[in-house]
């Protein structure tokens, strides 16, 4: 049997947490330094849950799923009493990162036996419901099941979890990202690892406001960690600075004029990798921006 992510090889990050390497994509799905503390830097730290202390509900959507981590670290970080009500969407393409997951004892014992719950009613039945809230996840091409969802998932947060660009651009094409955009919540925030400036300006033209994801201590060889990006609404600009972000540097702004701005296209939502980065190659080729690689020697002595 062909599985969508081709075999699945797991590994041990170095904060102990569990992940996976995908043979199709060739990528593994966190980074080496930890895939618990990624969840938490990049995902709930930026997130600012404080900001829902008052609210009834918390709608979340997870694209690209894999073994939970991302969603599971948020739910945990909710108060356990008086918590808004969550509704919660997922978006994944296979199924056995979830199984893998579940059937490892230390990942299991990371999480409240409310939230594994959870996790183990999306094994069995793909859905769960309690008196905290209920979710439901789509398995299969997050492009057709993102027109599927129901109007009402208008989500506060999207969680936006996928293969790199160079081996997953179907997920971080101009008519993705704009349709990720179309379903934020006034207010709502995209939280990715990702910092490639084809997905920053991409996510800047769909009208949202970015942010800098701060990179860890010992980690200074790095420019960035990820990317927040706000939707506007009545209560005004997004801070400058908050809890694990900054605004783009002037060397990130730059960024976002070269060659390496140029979007991934996907009108249809049905293109095969190579023909989206083909697609790409050509625009790059004939366009008047910047080098990347004069971008990359002006600063390389900053």
């Amino acid at each position: 049997m062909t599985h969508p992510l081709g075999e699945l090889r797991a590994l041990e990050t170095d904060d102990g947490s569990l992940s996976l390497h995908s043979a199709h994509f060739g990528e593994a799905f966190h980074s080496s330094s930890g895939a618990l503390a990624e969840a938490i830097a990049k995902f709930v730290r930026p997130a600012e849950l404080d900001r829902f202390s008052q609210a009834d509900e918390l709608k979340v959507l997870d694209v690209c799923f894999g073994l939970g981590y991302n969603s599971a670290a948020l739910m945990s970080a909710l108060p356990c009493t008086n918590a808004p009500r969550m509704l919660w969407w997922g978006l994944e393409l296979d199924q056995r990162p979830l199984t893998r997951a579940l059937d490892h004892k230390p990942f299991c014992d990371l999480w409240p036996p409310a939230v594994l719950n959870r996790l183990e009613q999306l094994r069995r039945t793909g859905s769960w419901n309690d008196c905290a809230g209920q979710g439901t996840m789509a398995w299969g091409d997050a492009r057709l099941n993102l027109k599927d969802l129901p109007e009402s998932c208008k989500p506060d947060l999207v969680l936006l979890d996928a293969f790199s660009p160079s081996r997953c651009p179907q997920l971080w094409s101009e008519e993705f990202l704009a349709g990720l955009t179309d379903r934020l919540a006034p207010g709502g925030r995209l939280l990715t690892y990702c910092t490639a400036a084809a997905v920053r300006s991409s996510l800047r033209r769909a009208g949202l406001e970015l942010r800098s994801l701060l990179t860890a201590a010992h980690k200074l060889e790095k420019w960035s960690s990820g990317t927040l990006a706000e939707k506007q609404s009545e209560k005004g600009s997004l801070a400058v600075e908050g809890p694990g972000w900054t605004a783009l540097s002037a060397m990130e702004e730059e960024h976002l004029q070269t060659r390496a701005s140029v979007p991934y296209r996907d009108p249809d939502g049905e293109d095969e990798a190579g023909m989206i980065q083909h697609r790409r190659k050509l625009e790059q080729d004939c366009c008047d921006l910047e080098s990347t690689s004069a971008w990359q020697r002006r600063w390389r002595d900053h």
